[in-house]
């Protein structure tokens, strides 16, 4: 069917009248008000004495536009496809010109004069058109009824409905995120985390977020546009190593904030002038004062990420770059207390950036830290002073693998074996290394693990194991393939047969199951924002589609993602883009959650682009490293480890 023919079958079913003016929600006259804070105030320079102020207006250019095709008998549905641009950036000029119209006292009274004037010039020309338009209209009108009336009787209207609703929720979203995105000193430096025109209380859902970005970032990638995402990487390459400090202490050199701001601050020297900078958060504003460990190495990811997609491989090669991620290694890889080859970081340090008892050895963290050392593997350039720290990086990365697959692992099978462990074992050949009582087994484990499937466990320390289930550590191994091939299926496995606990009504839970009563109690320390099944406490979040898409592309069960998709699109748009949802089958949109949130719309897009074309994947997905598995084997970390072995070192 034609976009003509769809368009009149919509408006026949809904018995709409065709429309031919100006009707967008947003920009309608009572809502005009909401969004003079869109407006984009520029500075100009055009001496060291004097200097213009110059205001220019998105909406008023977007409304000139529009008042330009309404005589022309375009609708704003057709005109927004076109003239997008115009939308969503405001180009700054001259005060002399914006747009080819002189805009007087360079407040925009003029170019709303102009607007006016051209629809006066244009009331005559209307009328005309109309004429020669209606019978045109009222024979196409015709036609295609008698069209309608041919697929209603064959039956193939449905199809054709369900084309038009997606493409309309796809369309949505992409206007949402590109009004979403931030401009330093005039190009696009990322995407605010929500812009919610309804909600005043934006709290820090102003800032653009690393972590957020990632899927706007990735977006945008498989859409072609890459100069977002390149000054993005080199922008936020600038606030590493940050002066700020918190109680006189300063952040770990190679530390990446977990979101910026561009402020508009006074010119020194010149109060009558300003400029833009930018405004790191290291966790020293963040709610429960906690610096982010995830945000550099999801910095690593995008990076490779860029260069595979785009083909552009200065950016990585460039020498501030380099540094870049050397300095996050090295932070990453220090020697510190910690025995694990895991990465030790407090709770509230990533995605789960509240008390939610994932202190320690997170799963999260060590999938995204395992991702990013097999990206920076494949970015170092070989020279001299980096040896030490690709030596370093590949002993860690056979250690971590080990590891995680050995002792993170749950399924049915290994859960009798925990059921039967013997405790208090001393001696190098353990069963049970790190102590685990059988008793910590929850009951809803017992009955809540399926036959046929297992998953990673949220956590490990001494005599604790966190069983719970927590999606974007899960999906992400099986992405970077830190679990192998056969757990990989099996987490696939798992989430097929726990559909109802994990995606219900909308996808994804972030972890399962709820802590509540004392266990909530305790552990989150009554956290009114984390109450059972709500929020960071077993909620759904959209943003995870994405990360679920890849992971199913990647072991080619691409069925279960496009199913997951398909429920998100059934609401997600309705209920305005949420953060979160709430109660167990997420029937309820999150009591706290941002509306528009950047990331839910970023990453339904991210889906749809990758279930579209699977092999753009490629640029998230990590193979099996064929000498990674050679070196697991050659250090047969199982074996046994003699004190004749043991290579001690004395410092005198």
């Amino acid at each position: 069917m034609s976009l003509g023919t769809s368009k009149v079958v919509f408006q026949v079913l809904s018995r709409a009248v065709p429309q031919t003016g100006y009707n967008d929600s947003l920009v309608n006259s009572s809502e005009l008000a909401l969004h003079s804070r869109f407006r984009v105030k520029c500075m100009k320079k055009r001496s060291s004495r004097h200097r213009d102020f110059i205001e220019c207006s998105s909406m008023l250019q977007s409304r000139l536009r529009t008042q330009q095709f309404q005589w022309m008998g375009v609708s704003f549905h057709d005109y927004k496809t076109y003239s997008r641009p115009w939308w969503h950036t405001c180009k700054c000029q001259q005060a002399e010109s914006v747009s080819g119209v002189t805009t007087g006292d360079g407040n925009g009274s003029r170019l709303v004069n102009d607007v006016e004037t051209t629809n006066t010039l244009s009331n005559g020309m209307r009328a005309k058109h109309i004429l020669e338009f209606e019978d045109v209209q009222a024979q196409q009108l015709k036609r295609e009824k008698e069209v309608l009336a041919s697929n209603l009787t064959n039956g193939s209207i449905k199809g054709s409905f369900n084309t038009i609703d997606l493409n309309s929720i796809e369309e949505e979203a992409w206007d949402l995120l590109r009004e979403s995105v931030v401009y330093y000193c005039g190009n696009p430096i990322g995407t605010i985390a929500a812009k919610d025109p309804t909600s005043s209380n934006v709290l820090n859902y102003d800032q653009v977020f690393i972590r957020d970005f990632i899927p706007s970032g990735i977006a945008f990638l498989l859409k072609g546009e890459y100069d977002i995402v390149r000054n993005f990487i080199l922008y936020t390459l600038q606030l590493q190593s940050w002066e700020k400090t918190m109680d006189c202490h300063s952040p770990g050199q190679g530390l990446m904030p977990a979101s910026f701001k561009v402020r508009t601050v006074p010119l020194d020297g010149d109060d009558s002038a300003t400029e833009e900078v930018l405004d790191p958060d290291f966790g020293e504003a963040a709610i429960g004062r906690v610096a982010p460990v995830d945000s550099g190495l999801w910095w690593i990811i995008l990076l490779r990420a860029y260069g595979k997609c785009s083909g552009d491989l200065s950016v990585q090669e460039r020498v501030d770059v380099q540094t870049g991620i050397k300095m996050i290694l090295r932070l990453c890889l220090a020697d510190g207390f910690d025995m694990f080859p895991t990465l030790l970081v407090t709770d509230g340090s990533c995605m789960i950036d509240r008390r939610m008892g994932i202190h320690g050895h997170p799963l999260e963290i060590q999938a995204l830290f395992y991702s990013a050392l097999l990206c920076a593997r494949g970015m170092l350039t070989p020279e001299d002073g980096s040896a030490d720290l690709i030596q370093a990086l590949n002993n860690r990365l056979v250690a971590l693998s080990f590891h995680i697959r050995e002792y993170y692992w749950i399924d049915l099978k290994k859960l009798n074996e925990i059921y039967r462990y013997k405790t208090e074992e001393y001696s190098y050949d353990a069963v049970n290394k790190f102590n685990i009582y059988p008793d910590q087994i929850s009951p809803w484990l017992v009955e809540w693990m399926p036959n046929k499937g297992g998953y990673l466990i949220g956590n490990l320390q001494p005599a604790h194991m966190d069983f719970r289930f927590f999606s974007l550590g899960n999906l992400w191994s099986v992405v970077n393939s830190l679990a192998t091939e056969e757990q990989s299926h099996a987490i696939l496995d798992l989430i097929e047969a726990k559909w109802s606990d994990l995606v219900a009504e909308m996808p994804f839970k972030i972890c399962y199951p709820a802590l509540d009563g004392q266990e909530w109690q305790i552990i989150t320390g009554s956290d009114p924002k984390n109450t059972p099944w709500s929020y960071h406490n077993a909620g759904s979040w959209p943003t995870l589609l994405w990360q679920l898409t890849a992971a199913c592309i990647k072991m080619k069960r691409t069925h279960i993602a496009a199913k997951a998709v398909e429920i998100a699109e059934r609401r997600i748009s309705r209920d305005r883009w949420p953060e979160y949802y709430d109660t167990k089958r997420s029937r309820f949109i999150g009591k706290q959650s941002q509306l528009y949130q950047t990331w839910s719309i970023a990453g339904y897009l991210v889906a749809k682009l990758l279930l579209a074309d699977p092999s753009k994947a490629n640029i998230l997905i990590t193979e099996e490293d064929s000498e990674l598995v050679n070196a697991l084997i050659s250090a047969n970390p199982r074996g046994k480890r003699g004190r004749k072995n043991l290579r001690q070192t004395y410092i005198v």
